[in-house]
């Protein structure tokens, strides 16, 4: 098999941290697109002693640690309003935390592999994910809107929202109440399965909530590939069902953390 065979299947979810890390689609492709780039003009180069997933995440890190995100975080502060309230949001946060948090808590890392792809140890790892968490935390406070048929997971997902500190405006089941619940009480998040109770479909749900509001929203769902599908513009963040808490949680975080209607918690 091919180096390029054995990428492939990563690619999307090295995507999806890219998105994460950048809190951009295109900001976050651009350095896939450099990764891939370096892999070709020099396959002699990639690390061939460890997992082809750890190596391709290894090869995107030096891109990123190279390019200084830093300072590019103050050069464009003077964007659009939102972008301007995440850049000094990031700002307050060292860039190494909040890759040990997604590395970790999104992309499912283990912490040795972790302190491998940032060039760290695993106790600098688990203090790095801990303050990013608090920083994130004492950044954002929003309401949360559910949209989940499963009773037991909804109710998972609101305690996991309510231990964040966040309100929930309500849990709906179908298509139609998700977006009477939207209409009705704005959330400032939307979490959202894509197979609903009546057989309506999440995503037709948020599409419905967007065309008459911008939120952040996150997809947690069973069924990933119908959203990575690489042909449109893909969710930011999106969750594979069984997930583990720390996960949504570190999800919850980010998404707030690039969000303009989140304010300081007090």
């Amino acid at each position: 098999m091919s180096l390029g065979q054995q990428l492939a299947p990563h690619l999307p979810f090295l995507r999806r941290y890219g998105r994460a890390l950048t809190g951009s689609q295109s900001e976050g492709d651009r350095y896939v697109r450099a990764a891939l780039e370096a892999i070709v003009a020099a396959p002699e180069e990639f690390p061939r002693d460890v997992d082809p997933r750890l190596g391709l995440y290894r090869t995107f890190q030096a891109i990123w640690s190279s390019t200084h995100p830093e300072q590019d975080i103050a050069r464009e502060q003077a964007g659009d309003d939102q972008e301007a309230i995440a850049r000094a949001r990031l700002a307050r946060i060292a860039p190494l935390s909040r890759q040990a948090l997604l590395l970790t808590a999104m992309e499912g890392f283990t912490n040795e592999d972790t302190a491998y792809l940032i060039d760290s140890s695993e106790e600098e790892v688990e203090a790095l994910v801990a303050e990013a968490l608090r920083e994130i935390e004492a950044q954002t406070r929003s309401r949360v809107m559910i949209i989940e048929d499963e009773p037991l997971i909804a109710m998972d997902l609101e305690t996991i929202v309510r231990d964040l500190g966040h309100d929930v405006t309500g849990v709906a089941v179908t298509r139609d109440e998700a977006v009477a619940l939207a209409m009705e009480d704005r959330p400032g998040l939307v979490l959202a399965d894509i197979q609903l109770a009546d057989d309506s479909s999440g995503i037709d749900a948020v599409k419905d909530i967007l065309a008459e509001f911008n939120v952040p929203v996150i997809f947690i769902t069973a069924f990933p590939e119908r959203l990575l599908t690489g042909e449109r513009p893909e969710p930011t963040f999106l969750i594979t069902k069984p997930f583990q808490r720390s996960t949504v949680k570190a999800a919850i975080s980010q998404a707030l953390f690039f969000d303009q209607s989140t304010v300081p918690a007090a």
